[in-house]
């Protein structure tokens, strides 16, 4: 019965403080490991020293989403002077992902999140869709999240992340 209740317990522990649906400016970014667009792995908790941008996205190759990469790749050298780097995720697969980098020949990382983990802890998921939705996250060098953009234009995306950055780094 002990186990059973400890269980229960470390459970809901877990499914709030992980799977966060609600995850507030100042909270800690949910650490996780995935794949990236090149087969090779992606460990959050590297970034830790360096901002980072986590842009979600719903699914490689799609207008909105070809249009937001893009955007990024063409402003990425303002947004590393600012000391950030950025990360693409989307439920696709490392494939999907690879052909996407490729074709658009993106200058940034593509994280291939596949069975939807990452975008589930970071409450990103489109409800009854195996997706995610439009948002950016912004996280400092403790891994801080530092701003989320829920009602992101795809166009301004980058220009808007480099700004932020240099606020909040006033």
């Amino acid at each position: 019965m002990k186990n059973i209740i400890l269980t229960t317990l470390f459970s809901s522990l877990l499914a709030t403080s992980v799977f966060a649906k609600d995850l507030a400016v100042g909270s800690t970014a949910p650490l996780f490991k995935a794949t990236l667009h090149d087969g090779k792995s992606f460990d959050l908790r590297q970034r830790r020293g360096s901002w980072t941008v986590l842009y979600f996205y719903p699914k490689a190759g799609t207008p909105g989403c070809t249009k937001q990469a893009c955007a990024f790749r063409d402003s990425i050298d303002i947004i590393r002077k600012e000391g950030a780097e950025v990360y693409g995720l989307s439920a696709d697969t490392k494939e999907a992902q690879a052909a996407f980098h490729k074709e658009h020949n993106l200058n940034f990382s593509l994280i291939a999140d596949p069975q939807g983990e990452v975008v589930k802890m970071y409450g990103s998921q489109m409800e009854g869709k195996e997706m995610s939705k439009r948002w950016t996250f912004i996280l400092d060098p403790a891994l801080k999240i530092r701003a989320i953009e829920k009602d992101v234009d795809p166009a301004l995306d980058a220009e808007r992340v480099a700004k932020k950055i240099a606020e909040l780094k006033k």
